[in-house]
């Protein structure tokens, strides 16, 4: 296992896997899919290229040892006190064998050295599932609610789609 900051020169391979992950018919073959709530691409080439130009922004790889190809990646964004973590993305061939909660600890060392105190997230509201995982990794549902992105470059929502705010305290 291997975890360290992606680079630009990661762009393409993080495109497909973070778009394989949550949308399309690959998706569905792991259980954090959201083909069935939204349709469209999970980001597209040039907001994701945009992360690598944004100090506040650290995108996290997780690359097989034996390939070489990248399997999993999570976005950071300092808000200091808090570490945002989004676009939690692992190969849908791969999912439930570690790699999510490997980055997740990561994710925490990386806060960790940033002075960050609590990481936060957002989950669809309907994810039950996707809540529960978070939860027993010690994140607390803050009973904020907010509305989904209105802009399309993150999907287009099948029908209304709301995000709790979870936090964990490090």
């Amino acid at each position: 296992m291997a975890i360290e900051i992606a680079q630009q020169s990661d762009l393409d391979a993080l495109y497909h896997l973070v778009n394989e992950a949550y949308r399309g018919e690959n998706s569905k073959l792991g259980w954090t899919t959201e083909a069935h709530l939204l349709d469209g691409l999970r980001i597209d080439k040039e907001t994701l290229a945009g992360y690598f130009l944004n100090p506040n922004i650290i995108l996290l790889k997780y690359t097989d040892d034996v390939s070489g190809d990248i399997i999993g990646s999570v976005y950071l964004e300092i808000r200091t006190p808090k570490l945002y973590l989004g676009m939690f993305s692992v190969s849908p061939l791969l999912q439930a064998k570690g790699v999510g909660r490997s980055l997740l600890i990561a994710a925490e060392a990386h806060a960790n050295k940033l002075g960050c105190n609590t990481l936060t997230i957002t989950v669809i509201s309907s994810r039950t599932e996707l809540i529960e995982w978070y939860q027993r990794r010690g994140f607390i549902p803050t009973g904020e609610i907010i509305p989904f992105h209105e802009d399309e470059k993150f999907g287009i929502p099948k029908s209304k789609i709301e995000l709790i705010v979870m936090e964990k305290q490090l």
